[in-house]
């Protein structure tokens, strides 16, 4: 499939081609209070026009072969990729991410690469016996009209996650963007949509009651969620009436063991941006750290200079690799557990202070020692630049308070000894486990979490079959 691929010189061109041309609810920057832009306020009309053309456009594109979708999905991250620096530019205006780092150019990166690995994917029907008695096969079938819903710490990766497997399994999407990134999601559709057949990828970008009428509609055949427990709870039970197909992956709080056999000097930078990737707003970023007591004191030193180098400030500053929590409610979340570990008694290694009159939603680089594992910075889920250090003595102890709370997204083991730590690992409760690294994610690898951390896969065939309906033939 060849198509001639628009491009949007900035991201104001980019905004005059998603924002409405009057009204609309104006976006602050979160790192400097100036508006972004204007996002228009899409009602249960506009979700159920959505919801008809994504309908109506679905079974010709599930007829197509999976190279033709494939083809469909190539042309899309092409599109992306003719546009990048002008979806980076917008991300950061909006999200708070800098540019560079592991950031905004980096999530626009992602979303190409990811449409990429997953047309590439080959899913073939499976033959489950094949003799004297017969044959049978299992296959996959589109399901029709799948609901994305959308956090806003990666609004566009995280739609991309979503996106991607429903249209490579034949599938149309209705996206439903977090109110706090909606232009974000708005500007990358509208991209892919340059590229893609009419109709295929819609966006409604309403408040939560739209959301809502999202979950519950009869003609949504599956709802794919990111975001926190509490709003996947209330998910769960209003799709229950119309029996939806759910892909949740909700919140965690993610621990990190590190045994006494470490180099410290040689796992600190990968320890630090396990935790402080996207200033610490990641599902699966590292937000618990233990470390055995003969190298607590070595691991603390050693982030402590990591983190002093680490710049932050608006994102839109070259230099800049860490950036402001996106929204007010965040950063007082973060600034209350910070004031409870220090109230506690709890030594702050380095932060802790913020700037009040400083403007945006800035909380400076905070690591926390010397705290009691029952404390609220520990045991709740932080999602902002703030790492607690517990220390430990005994192992078995700790892979115990490690898999105590009610959550099992990601977990890592920390060691010169990999057969040490594959031990370990798989004692520890979570979805993924990694080995001397931490939150790292591959299209080809399988993601989902335990317990209260959600259910499903995303990512690699395996995420694949998540966007179909299984169907066995037998003849």
């Amino acid at each position: 499939m060849t198509v001639e691929t628009a491009t949007f010189a900035t991201a104001a061109d980019l905004l005059d081609a998603v924002q409405p041309a009057t009204g609309g609810r104006e976006m602050l920057d979160p790192a400097t209070g100036a508006v972004v832009g204007r996002a228009p306020e899409h009602t249960a009309a506009d979700l159920e026009a959505a919801i008809a053309a994504a309908r109506a456009a679905q079974p010709a594109w599930g007829a197509l072969t999976h190279a033709e979708r494939g083809a469909a999905m190539n042309s899309a991250a092409d599109a992306i990729e003719a546009n990048a620096e002008a979806l980076a530019e917008l991300l950061s205006r909006e999200q708070g991410k800098p540019l560079n780092g592991p950031n905004a150019r980096f999530e626009v990166g992602a979303c190409s690469a990811w449409l990429r690995a997953t047309a590439s994917f080959e899913l073939e029907p499976e033959v489950l016996f094949d003799d004297e008695g017969g044959r049978a096969e299992l296959h996959y079938r589109p399901l029709g009209v799948v609901g994305a819903i959308g956090p806003w710490n990666w609004p566009m990766m995280i739609a991309v996650w979503q996106i991607a497997p429903s249209l490579r399994m034949g599938n149309t999407v209705v996206v439903k963007p977090s109110g706090n990134t909606p232009l974000s999601v708005l500007a990358l559709a509208h991209v892919m949509n340059t590229a893609l057949p009419a109709d295929l990828l819609h966006v409604v970008a309403g408040r939560r009651d739209v959301g809502a009428l999202l979950v519950e509609h009869p003609d949504i055949a599956k709802i794919m969620f990111t975001g926190s427990t509490g709003a996947g709870q209330k998910i769960i039970k209003d799709s229950a009436d119309t029996v939806k197909r759910l892909t949740m992956e909700l919140g965690g709080n993610d621990a990190g063991i590190v045994l006494p056999d470490v180099d410290a000097q040689a796992i600190a930078q990968d320890l630090f941006w396990g935790a402080f990737i996207n200033t610490g707003q990641t599902c699966a970023a590292l937000k618990r750290l233990y470390v055995h007591e003969d190298v607590y004191d070595d691991v603390c030193a050693a982030l402590v200079e990591v983190a002093r180098n680490v710049p932050m400030g608006v994102g839109l500053d070259e230099n800049n690799v860490l950036g402001p929590l996106q929204n007010k409610s965040q950063y007082d979340i973060v600034a209350n557990l910070v004031q409870a570990a220090k109230d506690s008694g709890a030594r702050v290694l380095i932060g802790g202070d913020p700037d009040e009159s400083a403007p945006g939603y800035f909380y400076p680089t905070t690591l926390v020692a010397d705290i009691d594992n029952d404390n609220p910075l520990v045991a709740e889920e932080q999602f902002g630049p703030a790492l607690p250090i517990i220390k430990y003595s005994n192992l078995d102890a700790v892979i115990e308070q490690a898999n105590a709370l009610d959550v099992g997204l990601g977990g890592s083991v920390w060691s010169a000894d990999r057969d040490r730590a594959i031990e370990i690992a798989s004692r520890i409760q979570s979805g993924t486990v990694w080995i001397n690294k931490h939150g790292a994610v591959d299209p080809r690898m399988p993601f989902g979490g335990m317990k209260q951390s959600g259910f499903g896969l995303e990512f690699g065939v395996e995420g694949l079959k998540h966007l179909g309906a299984p169907q066995v033939i037998n003849y």
